[in-house]
This record gives structure tokens, C-alpha cells and sequence, in this order.
């Protein structure tokens, strides 16, 4: 059983960036490809990014494209997700997750954290 916990979230004017980071425990953290997703209100949850085990291959939500990246440090058991440029439209409750498929993938993840909210200001 894996438990994540996300924490850098916070208020940021728009332009403004943000570094999330998702420390991992319980489990071996380099077998799994990790992800970022968010929930912004009255919205689903979305996809946002996504890492395999060595941060070699990643992938993005196209509204988040060069302007998020995923990194992962295997030795911290954590995932980080730097934003910049944002927007007051990328203003959600942010999770990280993890997923033990081989393939990367931007749905079916087994291990989810509780969340930090990311609220951008116009």
C-alpha cells in the first residue's frame, strides 16, 4: 500500500508559478509511474501529467503543455510538479497519484493522495 502526500499548494497572482510536491511511502517508489491530476469545482478530475519510473518519459494534458513540468527524484520517493505562467483557469485541487503499469497512462491509477488546492488570482 502506498501513501502519498502532495503539499505546495497555495494562492499565486496570474503569471505567477508554484511547485507542488508529492512525498511517496509504503511502497518501492521506482516501480511506479506517477501522475499529476486536478478538480477544479463542479468540474471531473483531469489529467494533468505524467512520469514513468525513471522520469525518462513523460506526458501532458495539452492546457498544461510547456508550462508544467513532472520531475521525479527516486531517492526522495517524490514527485514534484513545477508550474509556471499560470492561470487563473488551472485554479483546481491538485492530487498525485501513482500506477504500477508498465505503460504510461493518463487513466486507471492505484494510489491516490488527498490533495492540495492551487488557486490562481486574475
Amino acid at each position: 500500500q502506498v501513501q502519498l502526500v502532495e503539499s505546495g499548494g497555495g494562492l499565486v497572482q496570474a503569471g505567477g508559478s508554484l511547485r507542488l510536491s508529492c512525498a511517496a511511502s509504503g511502497g518501492t517508489f521506482s516501480r511506479y509511474n506517477m501522475g499529476w491530476f486536478r478538480q477544479a469545482p463542479g468540474r471531473e478530475r483531469e489529467f494533468v501529467a505524467t512520469s514513468n519510473w525513471s522520469g525518462g518519459h513523460t506526458y501532458y494534458a495539452d492546457s498544461v503543455k510547456g508550462r508544467f513540468t513532472i520531475s521525479r527524484d527516486n531517492a526522495k520517493n517524490t514527485v514534484y510538479l513545477q508550474m509556471n505562467s499560470l492561470k487563473p483557469e488551472d485554479t483546481a485541487v491538485y492530487y498525485c497519484a501513482a500506477d504500477r503499469s508498465y505503460i504510461l497512462s493518463t487513466v486507471g491509477y492505484d494510489y491516490w493522495g488527498q490533495g492540495t488546492q492551487v488557486t490562481v488570482s486574475s
